[in-house]
């Protein structure tokens, strides 16, 4: 058996797989809330002892930089060493990956129900492939083909500088910049990110904000659902929430874009992340895919990649499976 895992911030999925079933399919999977326990060893000890079963080896993607085999997680105060794991629990090999790391191995197990396909494209077989993640906050990975295989590599790029590509979005950065100096991508393009453009499209667009907004927004700690429940609502959306959700849009569109050409992604861009399949329909819209080509000389090769959507939420889970089973 192969123990996997999605290790963060608010909570721990563990999963067993076999082989005969392969890393889409988990032999039994256990929810923890990841603050009510000290540390990663202790949950383990736990699900095992729930689900004992001899462990040939064991792949956690986690929500941090992975540095020499160790861990900090981000929003909690564990260090996940995979040698003392593995000679605390006493399986076998033990490896760590970054969470986008992980997401991006799912890519080479994903099928069709797991993705939503924005543009068919033309892909190369054997090209590059590109993951983007907005979630809580923007991770970005890639794929290059060694000849037998993908290999998944994690990356921070989205904490590279934003590059505003329209008179709103350079607004958006001064706005920005007098608040908190450096403006990544991540400041913008992510869960975090949502309510910073918001808050500009209020002040300096609209001036205004609808009351019913507001009196939600007064009462949550993440304002990001709230806007953009308001910006997709069948009837009366918000004009700010529509504003600010559109402009999230473009500048996914545009990021997405700036990795394709940075990993020369010819195999295609996975779009993934806990926000992009709530906004499917809008990243349906060709706002997206035009800020996606929108490259200059090199529109005609962007509207050759294929754009997908990563639909299934246990992407990291499996992409862990993935590598352990490999």
């Amino acid at each position: 058996m192969i123990l996997a895992g999605d290790i963060g911030g608010t909570k721990t999925i563990l999963a067993l797989f076999s082989r005969a079933a392969g890393a889409h399919t988990p032999v039994v999977e256990t929810t923890f809330p990841s603050s009510g326990y000290t540390g990663l060893e202790m949950i383990i000890r736990e699900f095992l002892d729930a689900n004992p079963a001899p462990v040939e080896s064991a792949c956690f993607g986690v929500a941090g930089p992975v540095v020499a085999g160790r861990a900090s997680i981000t929003n909690l105060s564990w260090v996940i060493d995979a040698a003392a794991l593995r000679e605390s629990l006493g399986i076998g090999p033990v490896h760590l990956l970054n969470d986008l790391e992980s997401i991006a191995n799912a890519v080479r197990i994903l099928e069709g129900d797991d993705i939503a396909t924005l543009n068919a494209g033309t892909p190369v077989v054997g090209g590059a492939l590109g993951v983007i993640a907005p979630g809580t906050g923007l991770g970005e990975a890639f794929l290059t083909w060694d000849g037998a295989h993908y290999r998944a590599y994690p990356s921070e790029g989205g904490h590279a500088s934003f590059a505003p590509n329209s008179a709103d979005e350079i607004e958006l950065l001064r706005y920005l910049q007098a608040k908190i100096g450096h403006v990544s991508y991540e400041r913008i393009c992510s869960g975090l990110g949502i309510p910073n453009i918001y808050s500009y499209v209020r002040d300096r667009v609209f001036g205004r904000e609808t009351p019913e907004v507001a009196a939600a927004l007064a009462t949550v700690a993440d304002p990001t659902p709230v806007i953009v429940h308001f910006a997709l609502a069948a009837t009366a959306p918000c004009p700010l929430c529509v504003a600010a959700v559109d402009l999230f849009v473009s500048i996914l569109g545009s990021e997405a874009g700036n990795l394709a050409l940075k990993v020369l992604s010819t195999g295609g861009i996975y779009i993934g992340g806990g926000i992009p399949p709530r906004i499917l329909p809008l990243l349906r819209h060709p706002r997206f895919l035009s800020a996606f080509r929108e490259k200059g000389r090199f529109r005609e090769l962007l509207s050759a990649m294929p754009v997908h959507v990563i639909l299934n939420p246990q992407a990291a889970l499996l992409g862990a499976a993935s590598f352990a089973l490999a």
